[in-house]
């Protein structure tokens, strides 16, 4: 079974709180300068802004549905998600909760992004869930998310969980509510997106990792013959425009060493669309040809110029796409 998916493609901004400021001393997250950031992207055109989540994390984050909740006041055109929602770290039915009331902030169009994380185990500890049980408290958490986004009241038991007869109002405003997205690269997470998701967003992966991811994702579903309906296909991909591919590969590497706390020049080279715009709009039409309908680009470099990179994607890199 071939997955039904959009005939348009649409592009996006990731992170609304960038680091602005002395470096050297703590962050504060600079209000005004978000304003200007989301007034910016949504004047620009682009379709969605979304936000990144970890409880702790190498360098400051914002509270993930916290910061959409914020920024879906200051457009009424734009969808809003989150890329990736660490969903084990919390408990399924505040986060129901939660996610049906930032679904009505939105106006509807609010996409939920979920994956299990694990590559910082010490927030897991900090939150007090065992990391080795992340992929069993995901799939029960979107069985709960589910059942209490349904119209009447849910029950549920499960390893993690019971109740009976609850009834979350008000529901999501998108019936059922909003889309759920699965991240993850490994079987067990393609599979869950087959089997029980909405769309798949993925993460450092190549157009040919994410064709291939595809076709595990169409397989799962077709196992319980499941009609999926039109299948969101979504990337977070990293970017730097720059006339020299070096210096863009330079400025990408140290970025996102410095974000994960580890070496990424490799990883930058593999997975980072870097160069001319005429380099990087090839790149994201080997990901368009791969199946992917919805970007969610992450400008990489210095926070004094991460406004004109956004700027120079609108006039100089979009114009050159064919979608």
């Amino acid at each position: 079974m071939a997955l039904l998916l959009e005939d348009t493609v649409s592009f996006g901004v990731q992170g609304i709180f960038r680091r602005t400021g002395n470096s050297a001393a703590p962050w504060i997250p600079d209000l005004e300068d978000a304003k200007g950031l989301v007034r910016l992207v949504d004047d620009l055109g682009f379709d969605s802004m979304w936000v990144g989540d970890h409880v702790a994390f190498p360098v400051p984050i914002m509270d993930s549905i916290s910061q959409l909740a914020w920024a879906a006041a200051l457009s009424d055109r734009m969808t809003f998600g989150t890329a990736i929602y660490l969903l084990p770290l919390r408990h399924p039915t505040p986060v129901a909760k939660q996610i049906a009331a930032l679904d009505h902030l939105c106006g509807g169009r609010l996409v939920f992004g979920v994956g299990v994380g694990g590559e910082f185990p010490m927030e897991f500890k900090a939150c007090g869930v065992d990391v080795s049980q992340r992929g069993r408290l995901m799939d029960e958490s979107l069985e709960v998310l589910k059942k209490l986004w349904r119209p009447g009241t849910a029950s549920h038991s499960g390893a993690s969980l019971s109740f009976s007869e609850i009834e979350l109002l008000p529901k999501p405003l998108q019936e059922g509510g909003p889309p759920v997205w699965a991240g993850g690269r490994s079987d067990v997470a393609l599979n869950r997106a087959g089997r029980v998701c909405d769309g798949y967003i993925s993460y450092v992966v190549t157009p040919k990792m994410f064709r291939d991811s595809l076709d595990k994702i169409s397989s799962a579903a077709e196992a319980v013959d499941r009609d999926v309906g039109t299948f969101g296909t979504g990337h977070l991909l990293f970017l730097r425009i720059d006339n020299e591919y070096e210096k863009a590969l330079d400025t990408a590497s140290a970025f996102l060493s410095e974000r994960y706390g580890m070496d990424f020049r490799r990883a930058a080279e593999k997975y980072c669309a870097l160069g001319s715009p005429d380099a990087i709009a090839s790149r994201m039409q080997e990901y368009i040809d791969a199946g992917i309908r919805h970007f969610v680009l992450d400008f990489l470099g210095p926070s004094e110029d991460y406004m004109e990179q956004i700027e120079r994607f609108a006039s100089d890199v979009r114009p050159l796409i064919r979608c």
